[in-house]
């Protein structure tokens, strides 16, 4: 398997050293020194304590704690939860052993981590789970370095608490110096229980969306685009049925925000001395939030991503997805607290901490932002016209059968005018050739009634097929050629920061900003391309891959091992979905050429197509799913076989 030995720089010693004085940093922190010129900056400063060594038990538990103030019963790791920090070094061979002393089935995913497939820990793909009272042994070794995380992979576990911290300490000196490091990791807890979670977003659409348009809101939009045009829109988003506000699934109005297990009420403070460099490792270990974090005062440089190193990103503010890390540096110079603010996507709430000097100091919190609205764009309709679609003929498309489309009703559908939705101008999209699209079947997706859709003709739609989701070559250029390995897709949307960020206000960390510090040890091109649709229906909250549950697909997905395969996902949602593959890595095809960001978790904005290299080197069954714990659950979820 691929591990963290990349191959050499193609960068000069002299523009590295160049590069790194921009960013403040010397030729020590570039790995230029040798390994002993600087101190390793450990110091385990994580409040769930932290366990290390060759041999580690942990004791998986479900009791009473005190969560902000009140009652709880979480499960916790070893008495924690969030559970303690796995420490680990590259190069050793890791044994942890697990004990289940709840009265339910549970298990350990080690999110991020190259292993073999038998103890990834995702139960009825690579293993069978540990049971009440049992002992699993996973043993492995570790190929790399860099910050991860580690959570349930059984039911809604991970909702309850059931996560902790991965740091794995270099083999060899890392390309930045620190002198103190910090683990922020970030979780939403609800008291509710996670099934009644679930429930409530099955029963009504929006049920914990508090933050729905007012009277105020509609003059407000008044005064700024007329009223002609916001009635328009309004009028558009209620036939529909759907809200612009539908920005987060799970909001504050369950949720308490918490860093390393504490409320923002608690203020969990990590302690630096002015003049240091610190290491903070930020993990969103949340089953539902996302995040916009912030320093105000301190410049961030982002120097890792999803545990692999980047060239160094110099940054006020930063979207951390469900499942992803970013390593920062920063460097507080001033004898005074500052406030760390994770700010959730949807506004409704937050977390916080402080880096101080000094137990018991607090900086202000800064102002909190307006919830934001979400456009057109959200369904990937930009400038879209559909009367004029040039050489793309559905008069052809035939055989495509959506009578048993299950859960998908579009009888309700009626009165939506298409011919309103001004701005929406297909008449460049010349050259579209559906006949190409093999692989779409719908005809097993029950349900779904188009009788009522007027004016749409379905009956001749000529070889579409769902059944895999892909398709073995898929032309990228009007010659018919795959896009040269580490190529932006068209569509994607790498240089924007995503819903409710102005990016004029301060300075965002971009998908576009991330390079690997070095190329990859693979430099072929894709040998395929296959291409799944994120999918799902708000209203009855059904999510898939592809217009199909977990529940109705016949086997999984099939990578060739060893093959260099392009996967290519394409958001027909209207919310952000973090893409999860266990066992490989994903290079995302952000348009930085050799240079391509590895990672295990990948966002995907509405409206969005995004590509990623795979080497298919892990042989075995692995999981692939969005890492929002209640879509997941709903169906977007698939299986890869590697052999």
């Amino acid at each position: 398997m691929t591990t963290n030995n990349a191959a050499g720089l193609t960068l000069s010693r002299r523009q590295l050293l160049k590069r790194g004085a921009a960013f403040g940093l010397g030729a020590s922190a570039l790995g230029l020194a040798p390994a002993w010129a600087d101190p390793w900056g450990q110091s385990n400063a994580y409040p769930q304590g932290a366990v290390e060594g060759n041999d580690i038990a942990l004791a998986i538990r479900r009791e009473t704690l005190e969560i902000n103030g009140r009652s709880a019963r979480p499960i916790t790791i070893n008495g924690t939860s969030p559970g303690p920090m796995i420490r680990l070094r590259e190069g050793q061979d890791a044994t942890l052993r697990v004990t289940n002393l709840l009265d339910e089935p549970t298990s350990i995913h080690w999110h991020g981590l190259i292993l073999p497939a038998q103890v990834d820990g995702a139960p009825g793909i690579s293993f069978a789970g540990i049971d009440p009272g049992e002992t699993f042994v996973y043993r492995f070794p570790v190929v790399q370095h860099g910050t991860y995380w580690y959570h349930s992979h059984s039911g809604l576990q991970e909702q309850l608490g059931h996560a902790g911290p991965i740091v794995i300490d270099a083999a060899e000196r890392e390309p930045f110096r620190y002198d103190r490091e910090h683990v922020v990791m970030l979780t939403d807890w609800t008291y509710e229980e996670p099934a009644s979670v679930f429930r409530n977003l099955k029963s009504a659409e929006g049920y914990y969306n508090l933050q729905e348009r007012t009277v105020a809101d509609f003059l407000a939009e008044v005064r700024e685009n007329g009223f002609r045009e916001t009635a328009r829109t309004r009028a558009m988003w209620a036939r529909m049925r759907m809200s612009s506000r539908d920005i987060a699934d799970v909001t504050a109005s369950t949720y308490t925000y918490l860093v390393n297990g504490q409320a923002p009420e608690q203020n969990w403070t990590a302690l630096f001395k002015p003049g240091e460099r610190l290491r903070l490792r930020f993990i969103n270990g949340s089953a539902m939030t996302y995040f916009d974090v912030r320093i105000p005062g301190l410049k961030m440089t982002v120097v890792a991503a999803d545990g692999q190193p980047v060239q160094p990103v110099p940054v006020d503010e930063f979207r951390i997805a469900v499942a992803e890390t970013y390593d920062v540096i920063v460097m507080p110079e001033a004898d005074t607290a500052y406030t760390v603010f994770a700010e959730t996507m949807d506004r409704s709430g937050f977390a916080r901490a402080t880096l101080a000097p000094r137990l018991g100091m607090q900086a202000e919190l800064p102002e909190r932002r307006r919830i934001a609205d979400r456009g057109m764009e959200a369904m990937g309709a930009h400038d879209m016209d559909h009367a004029g679609m040039e050489d793309m003929d559905h008069s052809r498309m035939e055989g495509m059968d959506h009578a048993g489309m299950e859960g998908m009703d579009h009888s309700r559908m009626e009165g939506m005018d298409h011919s309103r939705m001004e701005g929406m101008d297909h008449a460049g999209m010349e050259g579209m050739d559906h006949s190409q699209m093999e692989g779409m079947d719908h005809s097993r997706m029950e349900g779904m009634d188009h009788s009522r859709m007027e004016g749409m003709d379905h009956s001749r739609m000529e070889g579409m097929d769902h059944a895999e989701g892909q398709r073995a070559a898929s032309p990228a250029n009007a010659q018919g050629d795959l896009l040269p390995a580490g190529t932006a897709q068209p569509g994607s949307q790498y240089d924007q920061a995503g819903i409710g960020i102005d990016p004029d206000e301060r300075r965002i960390l971009v998908y576009r900003d991330l390079k690997a510090f070095r190329p990859w040890p693979d430099r072929r091109g894709p040998e395929r391309e296959m291409e799944i649709h994120l999918t799902g229906n708000m209203e009855r909250y059904m999510w898939s891959f592809d217009g199909r549950t977990f529940s109705q697909v016949d086997g999984p997905l099939h990578f060739r091992k060893d093959e260099r395969l392009r996967l290519i996902l394409v958001n027909d949602t209207m919310m952000e979905h973090p893409i999860h593959l266990h066992g490989m890595w994903m290079e995302l095809e952000n348009g930085a050429g050799e240079l391509i960001p590895r990672k295990h978790t990948i966002n995907v904005k509405p409206g969005e197509r995004v590509s990623a290299l795979i080497t298919a080197d892990a042989e075995g069954s692995w999981a692939f799913h969005c890492h929002l714990l209640y879509h997941m659950d709903a169906g977007m979820f698939r299986v890869v076989k590697v052999s």
